[in-house]
């Protein structure tokens, strides 16, 4: 199946004059919608190569559906499709693949109570079992751990080593910052450190941004800012974070406060970011329309 490409400039971003697009100096100059995706829940970025990596349920929006039938396709940075069905190769099983993150030639997947490791040269992968877990959801690497969000579980889970695809034992599984109402969603490595974590639960339960230590506190960045997704952080400590109750691509800083850049989505996912020259390539699925924005922020 083939990806058609629909090109949309909106002029509300556009708009100099507009300042819900303005974030710490920085605006939406333009944007472009991409179809083609059934339910895509998350896009990790590999720069480098210039590759974009979707997770996709395929079948149905029933995130917690073994049916066999998830993907992850291999996408260009113009939105254009490389290959389908990437991920899994033969002799793998996704069901409802979720948050993806790359470093190197790893990528790593959620897939309901599990979370799995990807070279992304020869496909070959592993998975480990997240005892306890009730909604595997976002994973990220910072320093030698994997870790990996549970929003309906209330919990975040560590598991060392993060590069367990040719490990000769089973990779350590500890549960950690549980119970505490954060229903951790997206998580991203701070650069102060800490990690970041945006919180998602129901309609009337809005969630904040927190910040995790390593001495295993957690700081409270805001509160009940909405049903939070993905998160990442910019080079100035500016945090852009996906919002479902809004339908909004939001700015946030502790100085400048919230900023709406984009809205109109119907499930803002689980983004990922590509620095250009002039600004940042923002990469955001929309889980509900079964489609990708590229928004460009300068």
């Amino acid at each position: 199946m083939k990806s058609k490409l629909l090109i949309r400039l909106s002029a509300a971003l556009l708009a100099a004059a507009a300042p819900a697009a303005y974030a710490q100096g920085m605006k939406a100059v333009s944007e472009s919608t991409v179809s083609g995706f059934p339910f895509p829940e998350s896009v990790g970025c590999d720069a480098k190569n210039k590759a974009l990596y979707v997770s996709q349920f395929v079948s149905e929006l029933k995130p917690t559906e073994k049916d066999g039938k998830g993907r992850i396709s291999k996408v260009g940075l113009d939105g254009k499709m490389i290959e389908e069905q990437f991920l899994p190769a033969q002799g793998a099983v996704l069901n409802k693949p979720k948050g993806i993150w790359i470093a190197g030639n790893r990528l790593w997947t959620t897939d309901i109570d599990v979370a799995w490791v990807f070279d992304l040269k020869t496909k070959k992968g592993r998975k480990v079992e997240l005892p306890g877990v009730q909604f595997a959801n976002d994973p990220v690497v910072k320093g030698k751990t994997l870790y990996v969000s549970d929003n309906r579980g209330d919990a975040v889970f560590a598991v060392e080593p993060a590069d367990f695809l040719n490990a000769k034992s089973e990779p350590k599984v500890t549960k950690i910052a549980s119970g505490q109402s954060l229903n951790p969603n997206g998580l991203y490595p701070a650069r102060d450190g800490s990690l970041l974590i945006v919180g998602f639960a129901g309609p009337d339960q809005p969630r904040g941004i927190y910040a995790l230590g390593g001495d295993g506190k957690v700081k409270t960045l805001v509160k009940d800012l909405g049903r939070l997704d993905g998160v990442y952080q910019a080079k100035g400590g500016m945090l852009l974070v996906t919002d479902w109750a809004s339908g909004s691509l939001l700015a946030w800083s502790a100085k400048g406060g919230k900023q709406t850049l984009a809205s109109g989505f119907k499930g803002p996912a689980d983004f990922c970011v590509v620095a250009e020259k002039q600004g940042l390539l923002v990469i955001v699925p929309d889980l509900v329309k079964s489609e990708l924005r590229l928004i460009r922020l300068q």
